[in-house]
This record gives structure tokens, C-alpha cells and sequence, in this order.
């Protein structure tokens, strides 16, 4: 039996399974998609007043019910462009293609729920965030570039560790739990320049989405959230052009036709030059970045489609004869969509990403290289059973090889010797089902499960310690110290070292008591098999992952949310509100003084223990009117435990809960966008943070004339509050040009009050007075003004 009967056997099982159809009466399929003048619209609402319900569109622009014989108004709504009401007299099965026109005074709405006047109610879906980049783009951010991942920030749930810090947290969790997905292709490294930008070109993007909790069966290998991004495919009928010119960065897209209205292509460029000035001054250093995306889109026939996009990019540091830094990602995905039946899709996509990072240092005499290489394979499914029961379901396998490390010496002299860490290899296989489900008029949900493997495989050389413990106690110091091997295992290539197994259950329910009001729930579980090591704050360049295995298993995190959500005064306003509470075991910890660098046996720095979040957010958001905007709070704790092995050990902080590197007990951000005139819109941000963990030093010790710091707690110290002001004005000269150079000036301010944030503390003796300690604060960033000419044409 061949791979594709093999499927229709599966499909007919499942439907046989799932289906709840009565025969009773004859019903059609009304299918479609639904665009703009070339691009497919995700999320689009079709709203069909006859049955009181409605339906969005895909991740492809793409929509399918099946309804009773009769005459139907599709209200067709889309933010940034003009409804449609299509009236359809559906006597058998028809497919519709809606193009919608760009309305730009409706581009002025900012609606945080994606292309929805207001909150889905109706929708099973929670702890979901939406947006488009047509309101990411009014956002102010630094130094005058958009960036996507600044702009998640202001939504309720998501913090990091501050300026100038790489990724994002969610929920009282790492960066390292987050799933970062680029057209399917998983990201490793989200941030340029340590965190100053993001890795997303604006113009290139075409919509993101955030899962922060009940998330989908069809994703895993994160403990606590998902980001998708998707790429714009390119005009399908005409040449283009998007770029701007920045203070300290500039960029260019163009798209156009390769064959007209049936193929296209799109590239985008994006390059920083700040360190071009610097030679001016004959400064040595430099600091900058670039990357690339593209994307090219086949329409074979009604049924095929046939899309690849890809991403490269790279941050290159140079200081003097001290140091040279780079790093950077590469991406890329095939993906064949096939529509098999009316009521059944089909995507089969291969992908792959890598992420190295290189640093040569010239003084020392040597360079180091580490880096992660991923391949995946992934087909997945949609079936419309009926217009009440949609079914997902799929299969996917990923290959990583990841690289902890080569140390090679660069200078004859160096007193530094070749040094390769032995590569770790991996499979990860799933396979999934879910369904969302409408139950009479007052219930929806969204329920499935995830089955993951996950194989731990050589070729390569696992250490064997006594007792099976790489982390010894020692009583007498009273510290964790890495313990010495006793004898090695090795293990051919593709041979098995450990393997593991999880069922990850997800259900989503919603309670609609009204057409303005509902009550949801949410509960999942997810399984990361790959980890971030890093025992900072917030990721940086050098951190490697590696893989669960022998000594190190799997993160398991269970979440549970409880939501309510009300539009109010005719969707003028949306008011959701969330209670969560996040489990976690199998968490990672280290031990003090934990080198993670050029560590062959990373597992003799590590501790596990457990984790636990929990919190509430809010969200209020106004979506009508000249001002537009939201003001969103979080009141939440991030714990973590690791107690003692056995009972003579203390754990970290004495086996007793502290606050993770990433806890903020209160964050609030508040975002306003004023349309005053055609010509002129203002927007500003307001965030303020508690200050995140930190841990002080209590005293000191001497010894032999030497001075050490007597470090207190874990974490039990908290940094000054974070707090900064944004706005931005962008100008449009001529908004009701016919002409096709279109411009505008967005002119910017970061951190409008000069507020000096802690990026971080340290400790040093004072100068004048002997054995006295005091505290140095690291600050990035005062009053940064930008401003940026963007065009298109």
C-alpha cells in the first residue's frame, strides 16, 4: 500500500470517526477564497446572518461550509478594506473568489483582534493576540525601525528582560519555551544587534499570531507559547516596490509577476550602516546587521499551489583587534497546498533552519563555532466535516543536529588547543487530531491531542558518572560542584540513547451567553524536548541548545485559563479578561558558578526541579474613532523549585520556591493611535514594569588579601522599576495622490522623558573607603530621536 492510499484510508477512518452529518436533507458546499488585488487574506470574517454564524479564512486566505439548499448574504469584513455583502443562491456546490479594495481610511482603525471590528465570541479560541503589520507599522519603536517583536510587548502576558534584550517572555516563561515559526520554519534566534531589532522585515510580513495558552494539537515542542509569522507572496499583476531610509538602517522590497495572474515573486532587503560612520571618525569597532526574505508563489491549477520562502540573515561585530562576532539565522519552506475534495485541503511542507554562531578573539588567540540545524517534514489536513465540525490532522518528523561547540586556535603562538565538542543528534515525530466543534447555539470547541516522540540518537560519546549523577554534593564546602566520569559509552551513528514519549492533550470551550458576551476555558499540555541554555536574564548570541536526553528530560508544562469576553457599546469597545495558571516539571536549573560556554558535559552544571506561574490579564481596548487603542495589564508570578536529591542537600535557595530571572509582578502598557487629519497621524506607548529578580551580594569574604562577594538568596532582590514613553508622527505629504511614488515622514521619539532603565546592576568596592561595596547601574538608552522616510511604489 502506497504512502497516498495509506492517507485515504486515514481520512476515511477519521471521518467516519468524527462525522456527526444527518442524511436528512441535501446539503451544498460553499467554498472560496478571499484576496485583496493579489495577496490572500487571513482571518478574513464572512459573517452569514441566516444561520447566525459566520466563518474567518485560513492561514492560506482560503473557506469552506457546508449549508441547506437556499438563497445567503455573505458580509464580508476585512480591517483596511471595504465590506462586501455577496448574496449567493446555493442550489449545488460553488466556489466563490471575493477580492476585497483597500479602504485607507479604514487603515486608521487599530484593532488588536486581527481584521475583526471586535472580539470573536464566538470562537472557542483564547489567549490568542492577533495583528496585522498595517498597525504594527503605527507603533513607535527605537530608533525609527517597526519591529514586530517590540510590538507584542504591549500586549497583555508578554514582557522581556528590557532594553537591549534579546527575546520574549510569555507567561512567566523563558524564550527558550517559545515556538517562533517564519512560513513554518522554526527561528532559533528572533533578535538583532543583542535585542535592539528583530529579525522581521514589516514589509515582508504579512500577519502574526500569538498562542500564549490553549494551543492547538497541531502545535508542540514549546512549553509556553507560539508565534506565526507569515510571509506576503508577491503581486501576482503588477511591479512594485515598499522600501525607507532610516538613521540607522534602510531596507527595499519588490514584488511582481513571473507569470501574470498565475505566479509571482517577492525579495526584501534590510541592512544597518551606523557602522559606516564610525569609520568616519577612524573608529575601528563595528556593529551591524542584514537580511533577506523571499518568497515565490505558484498557482499550478484550482487545486495546486505551490509556495517557497526563505530568510537569511546575519550580525557581525568587530572590536578592534580584541574580538570579531557573528551570528545569525537561515530558513527556508516548500509547501504544496492540494485541495483534494470541496471539503478537504491538504499541506505538505518541507522546511529547514539553522542558526550558528562564530567568534574569533584575536587577543586570546583562538575561535570559537557552535550552532543548531533542523529539517521537517510536516503534512497536514483540514476537513469540513460539516458547517458545525472542522477536523485538523497531521504527521510530521524533524531531524536537529546541534553543534555545542569547536574551539580552534588562530595564532601559532596561542596557548590554546583544537577542541571539538562531539555533535548530538535527535528525531522528533508527532502525529495529531483536532477538532472545533459548534454545539447548539451556546457552545463552541476546540479539542484534540498530540502524540510526540522524541530520539536522542548518536553518533557521538555520552559520559557515564557514578551512581548516574553528573552533579555532585559536596558536604563539606556546602556547594554543587560537576562530577568526574568514570568511563565513556559510545554510540554509533543513528544508534538510540534515550527515548521518550508524551501524550499532550488540548481542549478549548466557550460559553457564548450572548451575542456581546461569553465565558472560556482552556487546558493544554505541552512537551519541549530541545533547550536554551542560558543562565542570564535574556538570551544572547552565545547560548546553545541542546537536546533532553540521558541526564536532561523533557519540560512538561500543564496551563489551564479562564477567560471573559464582552464587546460593549456596539463594538465600540472589547473588554477580555484571562486567569491562568501554568505547572511546569522537569525545569531547568544550575548550579552556582554554572560555565556553560565550551562545556563538553553540559549536564554536570545542571540541576532540575520545578516551575509554576500564574496570573491575571486584562485587556481594554477601544476600536472605533479618530483615537484608537488599548491600555492592557498583567498582575502575575513566575517561581521556580529545585529542591534537594536526597536529604542531606540543600537544592538551590534551599529547596525553597524564588522568583525566575523573567517574574515582573506588574506590567502595564497603554497605546494610543490619533488620526488628526489625511495628512497626519500620531501614536504613542506607555510601559511601565516592575523591576525583574536579581540577586545582591550581602557582604564579602577576604582571604590572602583577595576579596570575594557573599551572595545572598536566589533572586531575592529586585532591580528599579522599568518605565518609558514613546511617540511617533508620521506625515503623509500628498494622501489622495493619484501618483504612483507615494511617501510619508514617521518622525519618533524613544523614552520622550529621558528615563535612564537599569539594563543592569553591578557591584564594585569603592575607591575611596576600603571593604565598602557599592552599586554601579548599566543603562542603554535616554532620549532617542529617529526619523524615517518610507516610500512605495
Amino acid at each position: 500500500m502506497n504512502f497516498l492510499k495509506k492517507i485515504n484510508l486515514i481520512i476515511v477512518i477519521l471521518s467516519f470517526l468524527f462525522t456527526t452529518t444527518a442524511f436528512s436533507q441535501k446539503k451544498y458546499t460553499l467554498k472560496g477564497t478571499v484576496q485583496d488585488s493579489y495577496e490572500s487574506l487571513i482571518g478574513t470574517t464572512i459573517y452569514i446572518p441566516e444561520i447566525n454564524n459566520g466563518l474567518m479564512t485560513d492561514e492560506k486566505g482560503f473557506f469552506s461550509i457546508e449549508l441547506s439548499p437556499g438563497i445567503y448574504t455573505l458580509q464580508v469584513s476585512y480591517l483596511g478594506y471595504e465590506n462586501q455583502n455577496i448574496k449567493v443562491n446555493l442550489d449545488s456546490d460553488q466556489s466563490l473568489n471575493i477580492t476585497l479594495k483597500s479602504n485607507s481610511a479604514e487603515l486608521k482603525e487599530l484593532i488588536i483582534i486581527q481584521n475583526s471590528k471586535k472580539t470573536d465570541i464566538r470562537k472557542p479560541e483564547m489567549s490568542v493576540n492577533k495583528l496585522s503589520v498595517e498597525e504594527i507599522k503605527k507603533m513607535p519603536v527605537v530608533l525609527g525601525e517597526t519591529d514586530l517583536l517590540k510590538t507584542i510587548l504591549q500586549l497583555p502576558g508578554v514582557t522581556n528582560a528590557g532594553e537591549g534584550a534579546a527575546g520574549f517572555n510569555v507567561r512567566g516563561g523563558s524564550a527558550g519555551q517559545n515556538l517562533v515559526l517564519l512560513d513554518d520554519a522554526a527561528i532559533y534566534s528572533s533578535s538583532h544587534l543583542f535585542g535592539f531589532f528583530s529579525i522581521f522585515n514589516a514589509d515582508a510580513v504579512k500577519d502574526l499570531k500569538l498562542y500564549k495558552g490553549g494551543i492547538p494539537a497541531r502545535f508542540g515542542g514549546r512549553a509556553s507559547s507560539v508565534l506565526e509569522v507569515f510571509q506576503k507572496s508577491g503581486n501576482t499583476t503588477e511591479f512594485h516596490g515598499t522600501g525607507g531610509i532610516g538613521v540607522i538602517s534602510s531596507r527595499l522590497m519588490l514584488e511582481g509577476p513571473i507569470q501574470k495572474g498565475k505566479s509571482s515573486f517577492l525579495i526584501a532587503g534590510r541592512g544597518s550602516y551606523a557602522h559606516l560612520f564610525l569609520k568616519l571618525t577612524d573608529n575601528d569597532n563595528s556593529a551591524y546587521f542584514y537580511d533577506i526574505n523571499t518568497k515565490l508563489s505558484f498557482d499550478i491549477n484550482d487545486k495546486n499551489k505551490i509556495n517557497f520562502s526563505g530568510y537569511f540573515g546575519r550580525d557581525i561585530f568587530s572590536f578592534t583587534d580584541i574580538m570579531k562576532n557573528s551570528f545569525g539565522n537561515l530558513a527556508a519552506t516548500l509547501n504544496w497546498r492540494h485541495l483534494f475534495t470541496d471539503n478537504l485541503t491538504a499541506n505538505l511542507s518541507l522546511n529547514t533552519s539553522q542558526y550558528t554562531y562564530d567568534l574569533d578573539l584575536d587577543l586570546i588567540g583562538f575561535s570559537w563555532k557552535s550552532g543548531i540545524k533542523s529539517y521537517q517534514l510536516k503534512y497536514d489536513f483540514t476537513h469540513d466535516i460539516d458547517q458545525s465540525l472542522q477536523l485538523k490532522y497531521g504527521l510530521g518528523v524533524i531531524a536537529y543536529n546541534f553543534d555545542p561547540g569547536t574551539i580552534k586556535p588562530t595564532r601559532t603562538d596561542s596557548s590554546i588547543n583544537y577542541k571539538k565538542i562531539d555533535d548530538k543528534h535527535a528525531t522528533e515525530a508527532n502525529i495529531y487530531i483536532e477538532a472545533e466543534q459548534k454545539i447548539g447555539q451556546h457552545f463552541s470547541m476546540n479539542y484534540g491531542i498530540r502524540f510526540s516522540n522524541f530520539n536522542a540518537t548518536g553518533k557521538g560519546v555520552e559520559q557515564i558518572y557514578e551512581n548516574n549523577q553528573p552533579v555532585l554534593y559536596d558536604k563539606t564546602l556546602g556547594v554543587y560542584k560537576m562530577a568526574d566520569p568514570i568511563n565513556i559509552q559510545t554510540y554509533s551513528k543513528g544508534k538510540s540513547i534515550k527515548q521518550f514519549n508524551n501524550l499532550e492533550p488540548r481542549l478549548g470551550i466557550a460559553y457564548i451567553i450572548n451575542d456581546d458576551q461569553s465565558v472560556k476555558a482552556s487546558y493544554n499540555r505541552m512537551a519541549q524536548y530541545i533547550h536554551l541554555m542560558s543562565n542570564t536574564s535574556a538570551p544572547t548570541p552565545l547560548d546553545i541548545w541542546t537536546p533532553s536526553g540521558r541526564y536532561l528530560e523533557p519540560e512538561l508544562v500543564d496551563q489551564i485559563a479562564l477567560g471573559y469576553f464582552q464587546n460593549l457599546s456596539n463594538s465600540k469597545y472589547s473588554l477580555e479578561t484571562e486567569v491562568f495558571y501554568k505547572k511546569g516539571k522537569n525545569s531547568i536549573d544550575y548550579i552556582d558558578g554554572a560555565e556553560l560556554i565550551g562545556n563538553d558535559a553540559i549536564e554536570r552544571v545542571i540541576l532540575t526541579g520545578e516551575s509554576q506561574a500564574y496570573g491575571l490579564e486584562f485587556l481594554l481596548r477601544k476600536n472605533t474613532g479618530q483615537l484608537t487603542g488599548w491600555i492592557a495589564y498583567t498582575l502575575s508570578r513566575s517561581e521556580q523549585r529545585t529542591p534537594g536529591r536526597t536529604i542531606e542537600e540543600p537544592g538551590i535557595n534551599n529547596g525553597e520556591w524564588y522568583r525566575t530571572a523573567y517574574d515582573k509582578l506588574h506590567d502595564l502598557t497603554a497605546t494610543a493611535i490619533y488620526d488628526f487629519n489625511p495628512k497626519w497621524t500620531f501614536s504613542a506607548s506607555f510601559t511601565l514594569q516592575s523591576g525583574r529578580p536579581i540577586t545582591y551580594p550581602e557582604g564579602q569574604y577576604e582571604y590572602l588579601g583577595l576579596r570575594a562577594p557573599k551572595f545572598g538568596e536566589r533572586h531575592a532582590n529586585t532591580m528599579p522599576a522599568f518605565h518609558h514613553l514613546d511617540v511617533s508622527a508620521t506625515y503623509t505629504p500628498n494622501p489622495n495622490s493619484k501618483k504612483r511614488w507615494k511617501s510619508e515622514w514617521i518622525f519618533g521619539i524613544y523614552n520622550l522623558y529621558s528615563r535612564y532603565n537599569a539594563a543592569s546592576i553591578s557591584f564594585r568596592e569603592n575607591e575611596d573607603i576600603r571593604g565598602k561595596n557599592e552599586a554601579e547601574k548599566l543603562s542603554i538608552f535616554g532620549l532617542v530621536p529617529s526619523v524615517t522616510y518610507n516610500f512605495k511604489f
